[in-house]
């Protein structure tokens, strides 16, 4: 059997993350860099996914901790919109990628990872992204660090 080492995960894996909303947390955290929170909008705010599907995954969230998209105020909608387009220019100018999947997970069922915080994922795509590991492995390969990612998009969102 093939092997794959990604120990940089190994703080994220098995870990008790606790029980409070991780969007509130880090909201509520003057932490950015450490947190990962990218912006921070009127309403709404965009961190990395920590678990990210592919190099760049965002999730965008409203500031209110509201858990379905019936619920969000028209403000609050409005933004949202407003900031996955302007971070899906912030993808294209810091990454590059072919394409986009822009999505949300509504209920534990559907598979929200955080049912209680409704929250929007970004994912940048690429041809050839997708392969035999994750089919075939079960195993996800991200090529880049998050700390890096980090960096390549505040340096791109402090040039737009």
């Amino acid at each position: 059997m093939e092997r794959i080492w990604a120990p940089w995960r190994t703080i994220y894996v098995g870990k008790d993350h606790g029980s409070e909303c991780i969007f509130c947390e880090k909201l509520n955290s003057d932490q950015d860099k450490e947190n990962y929170v990218l912006y921070r909008g009127e309403k709404v705010f965009v961190i990395l996914n920590i678990y990210p599907y592919n190099n760049g995954h965002l999730l965008i969230a409203p500031k209110r901790h509201v858990g379905d998209i019936a619920d969000l105020e028209q403000d609050e909608l409005l933004e949202l919109g407003l900031v996955t387009q302007k971070m899906t220019g912030l993808l294209r100018a810091a990454f590059n990628p072919e394409g986009f999947n822009i999505g949300v997970n509504l209920g534990k069922i559907a598979g929200a990872g955080v049912p209680g915080h409704f929250h929007i994922h970004i994912v940048p795509r690429w041809g050839g992204d997708t392969n035999f590991m994750p089919v075939i492995g079960d195993v996800r390969v991200i090529s880049e660090g998050l700390e890096l990612t980090y960096t390549k998009l505040t340096g791109a969102l402090e040039k737009k």
